[in-house]
């Protein structure tokens, strides 16, 4: 099973990136099915994204970054490099999907996915807004490709 999530803010410009490659990613996969494959958008649910990554064999998370790299800039991470334990709090929208992994790796196990890869896009634009900067616009397309074909790949399989 490849399980594939995007993540962020729908009313935050650039950081809605990852959720509309997913809502992008779920009408592909509505003309083009697949069994082995699913596309959620956990917007900023980190609890959210430890549950559904659970029983994948192999996991794709998309998002939006703020580093202060040239904005577009397209990075691809292994996700164990951005594991992180959540900190203590009473707050669920402090426990995001870095933390999920993390978490979900430690309470799943087994049943939690090895093969995690992580696509940061660069934001340039995070103010309050409905649409993506024409850069970041660009990144999405070719994220968008890059995952189509390894949606294609695991069809193969």
């Amino acid at each position: 099973m490849l399980t594939i999530i995007g993540c962020g803010n729908l009313n935050r410009s650039d950081d809605a990136v990852g959720v509309i490659i997913a809502q992008r990613l779920q009408k592909y996969l509505a003309q083009t099915p697949h069994p082995h494959v699913r596309v959620y958008d956990c917007g900023t649910a980190g609890m959210e994204v430890m549950f559904q990554a659970r029983g994948s064999k192999q996991l794709v998370i998309i998002d939006a970054s703020s580093t202060g790299s040239e904005p577009g800039a397209v990075f691809k991470v292994p996700g164990k490099e951005l594991e992180a334990l959540p900190e203590p709090s009473y707050n669920l929208h402090d426990f995001r999907w870095d933390n999920a992994l993390a978490a979900g790796r430690k309470i799943f196990q087994n049943d939690f996915p090895e093969d995690v890869t992580v696509y940061l896009i660069e934001a340039a634009n995070l103010a309050f807004g409905l649409e993506l900067s024409p850069v970041v616009k660009h990144s999405a397309d070719l994220v968008f490709a890059e995952v189509t074909k390894l949606i294609k790949q695991n069809i193969k399989i």
